[in-house]
């Protein structure tokens, strides 16, 4: 069987109102068969089940999950301490203004929000 007819086959079996059935017939006219050796399936199982297919323990999963929530935690906790730093250096001082991220004007608005004037 030639490429381009092989081609051809593999464009029509596309269609969804094609008939598989016609495809095998052609495949086994012109001499080209598709079945497995005896023992095949059970070669194939025998090393999925040899190659270290292990199922993860629940303790185990954990213990990796809080591994990588670790690692995530203190990249995280660093970049907040960056962020304040950079507050800091933009405010000028180590105020509790600076560190909440106020300035003078946002004072006066709280205060009136607060004491109701």
């Amino acid at each position: 069987m030639k490429a381009s007819e092989i081609k051809k086959m593999l464009i029509r079996s596309l269609d969804s109102d094609s008939d598989t059935g016609e495809f095998s017939r052609m495949l086994g006219d012109a001499g080209i068969s598709y079945d497995f050796s005896n023992g095949f399936s059970d070669r194939v199982i025998q090393k999925i089940t040899a190659g270290g297919a292990r199922v993860i323990s629940q303790s185990e999963f954990l213990r990796n999950m809080n591994f990588v929530f670790y690692r995530i935690a203190l990249t995280g906790v660093a970049a907040i301490i960056i962020l304040l730093i950079s507050i800091f250096l933009m405010e000028g001082s180590l105020s509790l203004d600076s560190f909440l991220g106020l300035g003078d004007t946002y004072d006066e608005s709280i205060i009136c929000l607060l004491t109701g004037n």
